[in-house]
């Protein structure tokens, strides 16, 4: 189980997310700023042939719609998913392909993929 609470670092502010409730059955983890707009979502799923383990960040806040001018409340959110057959792979491994991933991920990979090359 994670430890409560958990901490995530958004342009160098630590951000405190404490667990909501206990871990489900579903195999959830949920944790949460105070304030609500922050998450951090921790799944494992299994299907027959497959492991599914996510990450996820979401992050809410209220930004002008350029089309009326009102305040809206929008998100988005930032995934780390492995996604994994029932056998072939051990765990190191695994963790060999996630620590290659995010060290491939520089700032200058980030922000081709977020101007849309491919």
């Amino acid at each position: 189980m994670y430890a409560d609470p958990q901490s995530v670092t958004i342009n160098s502010v630590a951000n405190s997310l404490p667990r909501q409730g206990t871990a489900s059955p579903d195999r959830i983890g949920t944790f949460k700023s105070n304030d609500g707009l922050i998450q951090l979502d921790i799944r494992q799923n299994s299907t027959a042939n497959r492991f599914r383990r996510e990450a996820r960040l979401t992050v809410k806040k209220i930004a002008s719609d350029p089309i009326t001018s009102y305040n809206k409340e929008v998100s988005t959110s930032v995934i780390l998913v492995i996604d994994e057959p029932r056998w072939g792979f051990s765990d190191t491994e695994l963790g060999y392909y996630a620590a290659g991933l995010i060290s491939w991920f520089t700032n200058t990979n980030r922000d081709k993929l977020l101007g849309g090359e491919s």
